[in-house]
Order: C-alpha cells, then sequence, then structure tokens
C-alpha cells in the first residue's frame, strides 16, 4: 500500500491561496452563510463519526472558516467543540483551507506548521488528516480525522475522506438553503402584513370568490357577511367605478393577462375607501381563463395625502414646478404661474430651456442637471435677466418622474445685502485706516501704511501728499505753494509698477500747474474728480518732462484728489488713480474717500506736531549731554535714545570726562525719576553737582557720590536720581600694557557690564547702595560702597540705563543675561566700537521704547 509521509508543498513563496484571491469578502460571505447554524449539524455530526470509524481514528471533525472557525460537525475529542467557534489560527484545519490541497500529518508534534498549536500541545491531535471543503469557488473549511496516536497516512486515506468531504459540503449547503429560504418567507410575510396586502382567488368556472382575512379587512367586511361571489364584490365597488373596474377585468380574462385597477369602494358603514388591486387570469388545458389570482390593498392615505399636497401646492405663497425627464413643465403652482408670468403665464408643456434660453450654461441649468445625474437636492441663488430680472433662492430635488423646484424672489433681500456688505466694507476699510493711523506717530510710516490700504479698495494706485505749515487763504497766490508739499507715500496694485509711480511722486510736484487738481483741491478745499481721460487732462495741467511721460505711461482712466484736513489747516492730500478696467469714482466712493481723508489728515496733523516736539525735545535733550572724550589708548562711546511714548525730554543722562588731578577718566550713567520738563531740569542739577564736584576733588566713585548726597540735601533739590559712577585708572605699567584699573560705585542703578576674554559679565557691586537724593540732611552720612576690577588689554566697560534691559514682566536679571549674550554674540565679530553700539541698540530695544535710554561704552586699545 502507498504512503504518503508528507503534504504536498504550499506555494512558491510561502503565500497561500487563502491569505491572497481567495481572501476575499465573497470567500468569507460564502462561508458565514455556510456556518450560520450555531448549533452544528446532526448530520454533519454521523459523518464526522464515520470518517473517524472508516480511517481507524479517534476523532472526526467538519469545520467552516470565514475569519473565525467553527464546527459544523464532531465525533470523539471534537464532540464538545460543535457550534463552538475559535481563534482559526490556533487550529489545524486552517492548514487544508490555507493550501487548498489535502494535508497529512504522521507526527503533528514533528512537524513546524503544527507543533505549537493547541491541540498538539495538548496531546489530542498526534497525527492529523484534512482535506479541504469547495463550495462556489472558494475553499470554506475541511473535513479531518486525527488521534492521539501517530498515524502514517496512505493515498487511499485522503482519497476516502476526500469521497467523504463530498456529502458533507452538501449537507452545508443544504441547512444554507433552508436558512436562507426560511428567512425569505419570514421577511416576505412581514413585509405582506406590514403594507397590509390583502389576496383573493376567483374561480372561473364554479363562481366562488374567496377571499383572506387581510382582503375583509380592506373591505371592512367579514366572512359571515361576504357572499364569496363576484356580485358581492361589485356591491362593494363605488357606482363611477363599477364599469371600468369590470371591463378591466373582462380585459385580464380574455387576453389570460394582467389585471390592474385602483377604485373606491363603500364600507358597510357608508366609509368611502380607495383600493389598488393586481392580478392576473390563468389559462385552463384549453387556453381559456379559468382564475383570476391577486391581491389588493388600501391606498385611501395615499390618496388623500397627494390630495393634500395639491391643496397646499396650490395654496402655498412659495413658488413651484415639476419638471419631467424630458426637462417638460408638469405643474406649475399659482405662485410659480405669478413669479414666471414675465415669460410664460401657463409654463406647463413647455422644456424649461427652450421656454427660458438664458438658464443654458447658467447655475440653473448646472445644478438642475446635477441634480438629477446625483440624484441629491441641491440648493442655490442666481439671477436671471430682463424679462425677470430678479435673484431667486432656488431649491431643486430629483424624483424618479423627474424634477421637482421650489423658489422664492429674494432681489429685495440681495439688493439689501448688497447695502449691507457695501456698508460692512466701508466700516472695515475706515477701521483699518483708524487703527493703521494711530498705531504710529511716524508720519512717513503711517502715509506708507495708508496708501497701502487704500490701494486696490478704492483705486489702482494713490500718491499720500503732506502739506509742511499753514497755507494762506487762498495758496496759490503765494507762489511758493509748491514748497509747501512733499509725496511722502505712494503705492500701486501691480509690483512692477511701484516703482514708476515713485518715479512719478519724485518729479511730479515742481511740475504741478496753477490749473492742476492738486492746486485746485488746496485752494478750494473740496475733493477734485476727473471720471474719464483722466491721463490727458493731468498731462494737460503738467510742465512737459518726466512727470508728464511717467503719467502717460501709468495712464490713469480716473482720478480724484482729496484734501486731508488738520487742526484748521490742510494737512495733506489723497490723490486717487484709477485704471481703464474700473468703473467711475461712485457717490459712495467719494463719501468713503472723504472718511478716510478726515481719519488721515488728523493722524497726519498729529504726527507732524508730534515729530516738531519730539525734535524739540531731544534736541534740548542733547544739548544737556556732551560729546565723549578723546582718549588716544581709549575708545569712548555714548548713545542716547529718547523714549516713542511722548515728545518729552526725560531723566535719563550720560557723563565721560577726566580728572585732571587723578589722572583718570570718569564715566556716569544716570536716571532721574520722571519724564518730563521737571525731571530734565533735576537731571541738569544733578548732573552738573556731579561732574563738578568729581573735576574739583581728587574723591573716587563712592566719595564723589557721597558728596552729591549731601550737596542735594543741603541745596533742597527735591529729586531722587540712579546712577553709577565708574572711574579707569592707568599707572604707566598698565597703559604700556594696554590694562586699566575700573573702580566703581553704584547708587541703586543697574550694574555695569564688562566684556572680558570675549565674555560678558554683570558687575554687582556688594551690598545693594541707596539711591541719590534719598538723605533728607546733610549732616547725615551715608554709607556708599566701592569696588575695583583689573581690566585686560581688548576689555569693554559697558554703561547703561534701565530702558536697554527692563521690560514689562520681566525681571531685571532676564534682561541682564540677555544684554550679555547679545554683547557676547557681538564681540565675537569683531565690530568697531562705534558699530558695536549702533547694533547693540538695534538688538536690543523693542519696536516702540517707553523709556529714554542712554548708554557709554569703553574699550581698551590692544
Amino acid at each position: 500500500m502507498n504512503r504518503v509521509p508528507v503534504e504536498p508543498e504550499r506555494p512558491a513563496g510561502g503565500r497561500s491561496p487563502f491569505r491572497g484571491a481567495e481572501a476575499t469578502s465573497a470567500r468569507v460571505e460564502r462561508a458565514r452563510s455556510l456556518s450560520a447554524r450555531t448549533d452544528g449539524l446532526p448530520s454533519l455530526n454521523r459523518l464526522a463519526e464515520l470518517a473517524a470509524q472508516l480511517l481507524g481514528t479517534g476523532s472526526g471533525q467538519v469545520s467552516v472558516i470565514a475569519d473565525r472557525q467553527r464546527v459544523m460537525g464532531g465525533s470523539g475529542l471534537a464532540a464538545p467543540t460543535v457550534g463552538a467557534e475559535s481563534d482559526a489560527a490556533e487550529s489545524l484545519c486552517l492548514l487544508p483551507v490555507e493550501t487548498g490541497e489535502p494535508v497529512a500529518i504522521p507526527d503533528t508534534r514533528d512537524d513546524a506548521r503544527s507543533q505549537h498549536l493547541p491541540p498538539v500541545l495538548a496531546g489530542a491531535a498526534a497525527s492529523y488528516l484534512g482535506v479541504p471543503l469547495r463550495s462556489g469557488g472558494h475553499v470554506v473549511g475541511s473535513l479531518c480525522v486525527f488521534d492521539t496516536a501517530e498515524r502514517v497516512w496512505s493515498t487511499d486515506d485522503v482519497r476516502l475522506l476526500e469521497q467523504l468531504a463530498e456529502p458533507a459540503l452538501a449537507e452545508l449547503e443544504l441547512a444554507a438553503l433552508e436558512s436562507t429560504y426560511e428567512e425569505d418567507r419570514v421577511v416576505w410575510q412581514l413585509a405582506v402584513d406590514a403594507a397590509g396586502v390583502g389576496a383573493f382567488d376567483w374561480d372561473l368556472v364554479t363562481g366562488e370568490l374567496r377571499w383572506d382575512d387581510r382582503l375583509l379587512e380592506v373591505f371592512g367586511t367579514d366572512r359571515a357577511s361576504f357572499g364569496g361571489t363576484i356580485e358581492a364584490f361589485n356591491a362593494f365597488v363605488h357606482t363611477d367605478d363599477r364599469d371600468w373596474v369590470g371591463a378591466a377585468l373582462d380585459h385580464a380574462i380574455t387576453t389570460c393577462g394582467e389585471y390592474a385597477a385602483e377604485y373606491r369602494v363603500t364600507w358597510p358603514d357608508g366609509t368611502l375607501r380607495w383600493v389598488a388591486a393586481r392580478g392576473h387570469a390563468i389559462a385552463g388545458p384549453d387556453g381559456t381563463a379559468v382564475r383570476v389570482v391577486g391581491a389588493a390593498y388600501d391606498t385611501t392615505a395615499v390618496r388623500e395625502g397627494e390630495a393634500r399636497v395639491a391643496r397646499t401646492l396650490e395654496a402655498m405663497p412659495t413658488a413651484f414646478y415639476h419638471l419631467d425627464r424630458e426637462w417638460r413643465f408638469t405643474y406649475a403652482n399659482p405662485e410659480a404661474r405669478r413669479l414666471l408670468g414675465g415669460i410664460s403665464s401657463d409654463p406647463v408643456g413647455h422644456v424649461v430651456w427652450e421656454l427660458f434660453p438664458a438658464t443654458v450654461g447658467s447655475d440653473f441649468e448646472r445644478y438642475y442637471r446635477g441634480a438629477v445625474e446625483s440624484g441629491r437636492p441641491r440648493s442655490f441663488e442666481a439671477y436671471y435677466p430682463p424679462p425677470l430680472d430678479g435673484w431667486y433662492e432656488v431649491r431643486c430635488w430629483p424624483t424618479p418622474d423627474g424634477l421637482s423646484v421650489y423658489f422664492i424672489e429674494i432681489t429685495e433681500r440681495r439688493v439689501a445685502q448688497d447695502v449691507l456688505a457695501r456698508a460692512a466694507g466701508r466700516a472695515e476699510l475706515l477701521a483699518d485706516v483708524t487703527r493703521t493711523l494711530t498705531d504710529t506717530l511716524e508720519a512717513d510710516e503711517a502715509v506708507e501704511r495708508l496708501a497701502q490700504i487704500l490701494v486696490p479698495r478704492l483705486g489702482d494706485w494713490c500718491v499720500v501728499t503732506q502739506v509742511d505749515g499753514r497755507l494762506t487763504d487762498d495758496p496759490l497766490v503765494d507762489r511758493t505753494w509748491r514748497r509747501r508739499l512733499r509725496d511722502i507715500g505712494w503705492w500701486h496694485s501691480d509690483p512692477a509698477k511701484r516703482p514708476l509711480v515713485e518715479q512719478y511722486a519724485q518729479v511730479r510736484i515742481p511740475a504741478l500747474t496753477n490749473g492742476s487738481m492738486v492746486a485746485r483741491a488746496l485752494a478750494g478745499r473740496e475733493p477734485v474728480v476727473v471720471q474719464e481721460g483722466a491721463t490727458e487732462h493731468i498731462v494737460s495741467v503738467l510742465e512737459p518732462g518726466p512727470a508728464t511721460e511717467a503719467c502717460r505711461e501709468l495712464g490713469p482712466a480716473a482720478a480724484a484728489v482729496v484734501p486731508l484736513p488738520g487742526r484748521g489747516r490742510t494737512a495733506g492730500l489723497l490723490t486717487v488713480f484709477r485704471g481703464p478696467d474700473r468703473p467711475d469714482f461712485s457717490p459712495e466712493d467719494l463719501v468713503m474717500l472723504s472718511e478716510v481723508a478726515d481719519r488721515a489728515g488728523l493722524a497726519l496733523d498729529n504726527a507732524t506736531l508730534y515729530a516738531g516736539q519730539r525734535d524739540i525735545a531731544e534736541g534740548l535733550q542733547r544739548s544737556l549731554l556732551t560729546a565723549p572724550p578723546r582718549i588716544e589708548h581709549l575708545d569712548v562711546v555714548v548713545r542716547y535714545e529718547p523714549a516713542a511714548e511722548a515728545a518729552q525730554v526725560g531723566g535719563d543722562w550720560y557723563d565721560a570726562f577726566q580728572q585732571p588731578a587723578a589722572d583718570a577718566l570718569t564715566l556716569v550713567i544716570g536716571d532721574v525719576i520722571g519724564h518730563d520738563a521737571r525731571a530734565a531740569a533735576a537731571m541738569g542739577q544733578v548732573r552738573t553737582l556731579l561732574r563738578g564736584i568729581a573735576v574739583t576733588t581728587e574723591g573716587g566713585p563712592a566719595e564723589v557720590l557721597h558728596r552729591v548726597d549731601a550737596a542735594l540735601a543741603t541745596l533742597r533739590v527735591d529729586t531722587m536720581a540712579t546712577a553709577v559712577m565708574a572711574r579707569l585708572e592707568q599707572t604707566p605699567a598698565q597703559r604700556d600694557a594696554g590694562s586699566a584699573t575700573l573702580r566703581w560705585s553704584s547708587a541703586g542703578h543697574p550694574p555695569p557690564v564688562v566684556v572680558v576674554d570675549g565674555v560678558a559679565q554683570a558687575l554687582w557691586c556688594g551690598d545693594p547702595n541707596p539711591m541719590l537724593g534719598l538723605l533728607t540732611e546733610a549732616s547725615v552720612a551715608s554709607s556708599r560702597s566701592e569696588s575695583s576690577i583689573e581690566l585686560p588689554p581688548g576689555s569693554l566697560l559697558l554703561l547703561y540705563t534701565d530702558g536697554l534691559v527692563e521690560r514689562r514682566g520681566e525681571v531685571l536679571d532676564t534682561g541682564l543675561d540677555r544684554l550679555c549674550g547679545v554683547l557676547t554674540e557681538l564681540l565675537a565679530e569683531d565690530p568697531s566700537t562705534e558699530d558695536l553700539c549702533d547694533r547693540l541698540m538695534a538688538r536690543m530695544l523693542p519696536g516702540w521704547t517707553e523709556d529714554d535710554i542712554a548708554l557709554v561704552a569703553v574699550r581698551l586699545r590692544d
């Protein structure tokens, strides 16, 4: 007898059919349908037992594997698992399903495919033989036998088990068919019951008409009252419908064909109902009809609903119409006929594209066809030109026989929306202008932002002009009026043309004549507008030259010049240009330009006044400060930056001078409390006292600060200030080496910073010392400490006021760390001391400074 020691090899690459094409939803669904019985099948239990007996094993099993395994029949050790589900990956039966071939394993404990599986580890399956079950072209499970002892399988064993697999599969498919039939029957019965359908059977030979209980309910009668004849049926049918219902039955009987009718019936209590009936005439042996069978159901609710819908459509104030599948109007309610009356008083029967040709290629056609093609409702708003000349809100939804359309006219709403949108746009523009102009007090920056806001909203390009000073009542009388004008801002929507606009702005003013739009706007203090031919008009009132050439190249079609009113004067002019592709300036546009001009004029006036006051204040502040001394072996650089909060003098100061008696350079940085003229005056007093005391004594920094304390108390100068006084001393040997000794004392001021060997660090001066001006009596001694440090060649000393390092919400240490880090980075690039101070100010200062800033930097030359 031939032996089968191993099963056939799997496909190349180790990939099984189960994990490839077989692992489809169709295979899984097929397997699930065959394993729908969760209690298994008794016939499969007997078949599994037969297989085990014939092959001489202890157990047999029929399994179906979808995404999990279900045992549908079993004997021996498999009997308790019948009906149970388990993980297919833990079953030996997965092997024939995966390979699609018989699998014979003589010793499962010595086979790499099976030795790790739970049945093998448990000792239940020492040997295994399984064959696949195929249904509908898919491997859905297996029939197998297994034993607790090893077993060598023969080809006859395999052939026998394959023969038994056929009846096993037949039992599975038969059970599935029975289950499907029962489900379909139940579903059909439920559907019939839910629909209230009754059945009838009319025997044309005997004349007997049989109705089931459901049909008796439809006709409002009972079995005892119903006569069981066609005459009894006719008695229920409404007299107006009786003839044509009879004719429909006669036609079905004559032709042995279909019968269909919907008619009214009268119940015994007088209630009127609607019934729909369908049937078929059945021919006898001679070809003539012998029976009519069919069904009927109550349609009263549908009929009443349709009637209510029709009444609603006729009465509702919203337009409605219906198009059939050929796009013809089949219905239009009165409101639709009213709205469409400008084209047709009765559109029914017309094709929509022919009756309304403007819909072709429009949103109407696009959405209508899209709804029909997609089967989904659509909503949109669209405009139809004259004679309707209106906006419509449309909702359309497809139906089995065409397209239903609901619409309302929204022309007034659209007009109101447009008005609101324009108003919102104007409000947004004015808000942008106000916000932009109030964010800065720099006139040039303000008008540059203004120009970029107005373009392209109100024009394609624009120029903003500032008027310096106050013009006479008739500015054109003064021949120098052009000298008062400066074009300080411009913009174009086309980036490529911005250089040309800049060129035009640079040469325009000298070329203006007394007849120019700018001159007329200045003289009349009213907007001057040219709606057509702006290029030729402007060129005609300009002196020939570069300005006329630039204007021709820019080619404005319309232009408007609007004065910018300031406080009792014209602060500037706004000139807006439009190209030929834009409409003329509307009255709304000119009102908007005037409102923008009102805000811009006041902001420009404020910026001009602020700039003048700031220049005066800064000039006064700088006049109180001195230039640094020039010393051969030292670089001494000073910087001062006024606060941006207001155009006021402040209390920050610096000083650098030599003390002849001590042969030393004295450096002072200080900050008087306050930011007004009083603080500046007090700063001048404190600075003068300190400077005078220092140059007339040989005292060190602590002693000088002590004497200043006493002087302030004696002179009753009511002020307080912080300060750091430092002195750089050099012996001849130190001067030759390029080093120096730094001595310093602090009066409540941020510490000096030194950079030695490229590393910056703050120099704290022992215990904190009080500010200057806290003494109330000259006789009270102040205890001020003094520190010193040796500075090697190339070292940098920096004194500064708190505005350089302090920020709202930060502690001082954070600002000091930032300063030291920036200094270290900058010095690594080896800049000059002048460049270092400029770059340090740029890095450390925010865009808007709240405090004055002064600093002194001293660098020991190598």
